[in-house]
């Protein structure tokens, strides 16, 4: 994994806005409406394309496929995996904002995008097996050729996969007899996963927002001594699944839900650093940019970053269409530089995605870009500042 030698590099979350094309048949997918799939084919192609030039032209040194194929970055793997379907049981947990905030959570409801519903994903009915790699095949082959046919390229690539635990808690159990085999289970059956990206030469990405957003989620009722030791669990569940792949090859994505909400009940980020210091990898990939959580960058000083790992920081947020300033930008970095102690071990990110659900987005299309620019320009001016 590149780390930041000479000046910070810059990286984004993973999810990008896959246009309407491409959206539109997505929507139409997961929705279980009739689509075309020559269309899903061709638009597919076109938006890989794109946005595989766009981010190299925006100056992003480690890219991805922006998950164009994907409806979503949970709910995907129901394709890809033996287990899930439709049952009768319980339902994924309103989050304690949306029971706080009903006049909010309406407005987000009503806002007239095309959402897919979050809280009404897939449930696991059935035993959990990866049988089949050829949907993780086909885009690891697919982001690959487009790479290959570009004049110029990333410094690195990388590709996300959902975590055992934001996976389990997303999709109700409906099978297991305890939430732990649960979450073991998927992530005995993701391992095939992981493993296929890494094998592909990519830094994996495992993205874990169960660490911040299943606080006032799933665990609500929980204290939180009993959310940090299901967290620590969902820790060991994932280090068993990654334990074949070298450290340095996978970086950590944890975030308290990528929406424009109040985030009134999240969990402090001080209190889960512990618990994702404890996961078996190179970095971590945290959200500093929100309004939220961006003086908890301070935590490094008191809860300094293991020696091994080395922290993306989030300077820009996804959920919101102000174009964050170059020189914003630079200032984020330079304390969060101070924060760690090693300019060397931070990237300059995103807060999260710009598209985890397929036409459902907070950031408009072309302010996405711009806001790209602004990432790679204010990591230059921190550059300038701290090399001298």
């Amino acid at each position: 994994m590149k780390t930041s030698q000479d000046r910070i590099l810059t990286t984004h979350t993973g999810s990008l806005p896959r246009g309407e094309a491409l959206s539109d048949i997505l929507v139409a997918k997961v929705n279980e409406e009739a689509f075309d799939p020559d269309a899903f084919d061709a638009a597919l192609g076109i938006a890989l394309n794109d946005i595989v030039a766009r981010q190299i032209k925006a100056g992003i040194d480690v890219g991805n496929d922006g998950e164009m194929p994907r409806t979503d970055f949970i709910s995907y793997i129901t394709e890809r995996m033996n287990g899930f379907g439709r049952g009768e049981g319980p339902k994924r947990r309103l989050p304690l904002d949306a029971q706080k905030f009903p006049i909010w959570f309406q407005h987000i409801q009503n806002s007239g995008r095309r959402r897919m519903n979050a809280y009404g994903l897939p449930q696991t009915i059935g035993p959990l097996s990866y049988d089949d790699v050829s949907g993780v095949e086909a885009e690891c082959a697919d982001f690959k050729k487009v790479l290959a046919a570009q004049p110029s390229g990333f410094t690195e690539a990388f590709m996300t996969a959902v975590s055992p635990g934001f996976a389990a808690t997303a999709m109700v159990n409906l099978h297991y007899d305890t939430y732990e085999a649960y979450v073991f289970a998927m992530a005995r059956a993701l391992k095939r996963e992981y493993e296929h990206i890494a094998n592909h030469g990519f830094i994996l990405q495992i993205d874990s927002p169960d660490m911040g957003i299943e606080r006032a989620g799933y665990f609500q009722d929980k204290s939180l001594p009993e959310f940090i030791a299901a967290m620590e669990m969902h820790i060991a569940a994932l280090n068993e699944a990654i334990a074949d792949i070298p450290t340095d090859q996978i970086r950590l994505h944890a975030c308290w839900g990528n929406r424009d909400g109040p985030h009134y009940h999240d969990v402090p980020c001080p209190e889960v650093l512990p618990v994702m210091y404890q996961a078996k990898v190179g970095a971590l990939v945290l959200p500093f940019a929100n309004a939220r959580h961006s003086h908890e960058i301070e935590a490094f000083r008191t809860q300094p970053l293991p020696d091994h790992m080395s922290l993306t920081v989030g300077v820009v947020e996804t959920t919101n269409n102000y174009v964050e300033h170059p020189k914003v930008v630079a200032e984020r970095l330079v304390r969060a530089a101070r924060c760690v102690g090693d300019k060397t071990r931070i990237m300059a990110g995103t807060d999260c995605g710009f598209g985890t659900f397929a036409g459902d987005t907070f950031t408009a299309e072309d302010v996405v870009w711009a806001k790209m620019e602004s990432l790679v320009e204010g990591a230059a001016l921190a550059s300038a500042e701290l090399w001298g």
